[in-house]
């Protein structure tokens, strides 16, 4: 987009605040935003109760985030909730929907599924950690799921967020219901 799109506001707020208040809300043990320009993120996430990782290789691509992001989990983190900054729609309720099927299923996968469409974020149990650090190049997840085709915990929603991300300018004019046209100030 030609800017750092997580900064961008929605609703008044920066885009990764407004995603990392509804991770914040559904009462994770430790919640972990990666990003590439720490300082910047840090200031949007002023007062959050995060711990907030540099990723300086996050020209590698996802992969990097991924294993930034688990390098800064505690030893009793049970599982990971990997969840993308681009996608302000998510609520508490959903986020919080996910984690219930995953600690009644204890599935090695728990993914959210909108008219049979995967979305994010995606819920990876701890024994697969070691999978997710030798991930490499511009994936998260994504190459466990045709490993694991059987464990994986498929929660339908009725709730497209899950698969709304914001990737291009028309994306974010959506998101804020825009008029076509509407220019963004830099």
């Amino acid at each position: 987009m030609g800017q750092l799109k997580q900064l961008l506001p929605i609703g008044g707020q920066p885009m990764v605040r407004r995603v990392t208040e509804a991770i914040c809300e559904t009462g994770l043990v430790q919640v972990v935003v990666v990003g590439a320009h720490a300082a910047a993120v840090t200031a949007a996430l002023a007062g959050l109760p995060v711990d907030i990782v540099a990723n300086p290789d996050w020209a590698g691509g996802m992969s990097t985030s991924v294993r930034a992001g688990l390098g800064a989990l505690g030893p009793e983190i049970q599982a990971v909730l990997i969840a993308l900054a681009d996608q302000p729609a998510l609520t508490p309720d959903l986020l919080r929907t996910l984690v219930a099927r995953h600690q009644a299923s204890r599935a090695l996968i728990t993914a959210p599924f909108y008219q049979g469409q995967r979305g994010n974020p995606v819920l990876f149990d701890r024994q697969l950690f070691p999978e997710l650090l030798a991930v490499e190049g511009d994936r998260g997840g994504r190459a466990l799921f045709a490993r694991y085709q059987g464990q994986i915990e498929r929660v339908e929603v009725d709730d497209p967020a899950v698969i709304q991300d914001i990737d291009t300018l028309k994306d974010y004019e959506k998101t804020l219901d825009l008029p076509s046209g509407h220019e963004l100030e830099k």
